[in-house]
């Protein structure tokens, strides 16, 4: 059957073809589609083998669900955006340690040129620095048949296996022929050697040994992946080395074939061999067109001669960052540009803004109006909607670094001397990563406010379910704040005094201070509002 998918739909839907019994994922842009894709088949299909597919409160908690679930046999899909694998790091390099037994398979959904993220990281280090095997897709096509690929191979190797892809590969769609044989979740079976599933030294040791003999082994899985192939041109001077998607913008400017010797990587580690047959070639120069941060290219320079000139975006030939295109690799080609029209001066752009009738706009008029009451009052904010607030009119926050980071940088001003000291932080990222901060606060007594802004859902990323929900106030008093500074508001115009004078009477009040503006975000409510009248 040919369907037209989304990258990230093509990964859902396989996954659930390759007999998948659990999804674990936090929402984030551009991953979330895959968890949202399975969620939705199985509200469509009551009758269809269950699949565990509710969010997690963190990337951590997923990575760490699903390599239980892995442990138990069954095959299990994470999936993440890039600043995720940094929560989920701690879990899934050890996960390297344990091996899988269920096939395991990590999808990192990357950024290039920051659409919805704060810094452009690379998660292929990841799965260099974990010694795990890595696959990148360059279709939607490849995608789909990748991660069956990639779970077959973990289960056969015992070993997680992580599936990079982008922006783009994730958001753009293409026709897609699907499988037939759709295969049935796996049956319990423990591990055959438990003892490398418990990390102690002795245990460790031995596993990283293997971890490190097996490396020829994913090595000559990549080898022998048809995925991964050298084509041979008419010029022997010239080879180009694509990494992913790159090789779909390079095949846009040569519809009639490539004229140079293309070396195509869709899966590391980088076989050796491949490359050595390129060099056989006879070349003297090689383009490296990759998403991401120049990995292969730094790579390459170390496997092949020196005499052998290595272009890409550590020289400038292509953009050193943001997201590769067909014009730019046109460009490094030295193909002549495509014509071009000049924009219409009746296109404007339109720069992102809380909507209309947020909760977060009443809680940001609020909370302005007191900083404003003090000489140097510092907002810190944190990752969701709300980091908005910094844009006109509001220009309410002075930081936003990480999710949770808000509590904690608000805790280290106020041991600074910093008054008074907010921390702004949605629900979902609170019970993401603040309740930690929040503890720290408690156990040292600080003296900082702490606004969670609650919207009762993850709206930034669509309206997910938030972990947090109708749990706030008693999460707070479980960590140890006072209850009687536990303060509940409705962020409404008409309640605006009533939200002043509460901040203000809790800036005064000499320790940890929680306010939750609690009002369901707009979006979601006119979702329901429709889904009530259907």
């Amino acid at each position: 059957m040919k369907l037209l998918l989304l990258g990230d739909e093509a990964i859902a839907l396989s996954a659930i073809h390759s007999g998948i019994s659990g999804v674990y994922a936090y929402p984030g842009t551009p991953s979330t589609e895959i968890t949202e894709y399975i969620q939705n088949r199985q509200k469509a299909d009551p009758a269809s083998e269950r699949i565990f597919c509710k969010w997690c409160t963190n990337e951590k908690t997923a990575m760490e669900a699903a390599l239980g679930m892995s442990y138990m046999g069954k095959r299990a899909l994470v999936c993440m955006k890039h600043v995720g694998m940094n929560v989920a790091a701690d879990a899934f390099v050890n996960s390297a340690m344990t091996g899988a037994n269920g096939g395991l398979v990590v999808v990192a959904a990357d950024d290039p040129s920051m659409h919805s993220s704060q810094n452009e990281q690379d998660s292929r280090f990841y799965g260099k620095f974990a010694m795990i095997p890595v696959f990148e897709p360059s279709s939607q096509q490849e995608a789909y048949d990748m991660v069956r690929d990639a779970f077959e191979f973990s289960e056969q190797n015992r070993i997680p296996v992580l599936l990079r892809i982008t922006t783009r590969m994730a958001h753009s769609r293409a026709e897609v022929e699907t499988r037939e044989d759709i295969l049935p979740q796996k049956q319990i079976s423990y591990p055959e050697n438990p003892r490398q599933w418990v990390l102690l030294p002795a245990n460790s040791k031995v596993r990283n040994d293997q971890l490190i003999k097996d490396q020829e082994v994913f090595e000559e899985g990549a080898l022998n992946d048809p995925r991964n192939r050298f084509m041979p041109g008419e010029d022997k001077s010239l080879a180009i080395v694509t990494c992913g998607i790159a090789y779909n913008y390079l095949m846009e400017n040569f519809p009639n074939g490539v004229p140079c010797g293309v070396l195509k990587i869709s899966r590391y580690p980088i076989p050796r061999r491949l490359v050595k047959t390129m060099e056989a070639e006879g070349i003297n120069r090689v383009i490296v067109m990759e998403e991401g941060q120049p990995l292969v290219e730094e790579m390459i320079k170390g496997m092949i001669s020196s005499d052998i000139q290595v272009d890409g975006r550590l020289n400038g030939i292509l953009p050193r960052a943001g997201e590769l295109s067909p014009d730019c690799v046109r460009a490094a080609v030295r193909l002549a540009p495509h014509k071009t029209f000049p924009k219409d001066d009746i296109v404007v752009p339109r720069p992102p803004a809380l909507c209309q009738g947020c909760g977060h706009r009443d809680m940001y008029a609020a909370l302005n109006e007191v900083a404003a009451e003090y000489e140097n009052s510092r907002v810190f904010s944190d990752i969701g909607c709300y980091t908005l607030g910094a844009l006109p009119p509001f220009r309410a926050i002075n930081t936003c670094v990480d999710m949770g980071a808000s509590i904690t940088m608000a805790k280290g001003a106020a041991d600074a001397g910093q008054f008074p000291s907010f921390a702004v932080i949605g629900d979902s990222t609170f019970t993401h990563s603040g309740i930690t901060g929040l503890l720290d606060c408690v156990n040292s007594n600080a003296n900082v406010v702490i606004i969670i802004s609650d919207n009762l859902t993850t709206g930034m990323t669509g309206g997910q379910d938030s972990a947090g929900t109708g749990k706030l106030e008693s999460i707070c008093a479980g960590v140890g704040v006072d209850p009687a500074h536990i303060r509940v508001v409705v962020p409404l115009p008409k309640n605006m005094e009533e939200i002043k004078n509460t901040i203000r009477e809790e800036v005064e009040y000499k320790g940890v201070s929680v306010v939750i503006p609690r009002r369901e975000c707009i979006q979601t409510f006119k979702r329901h509002a429709k889904e009530k009248k259907k």
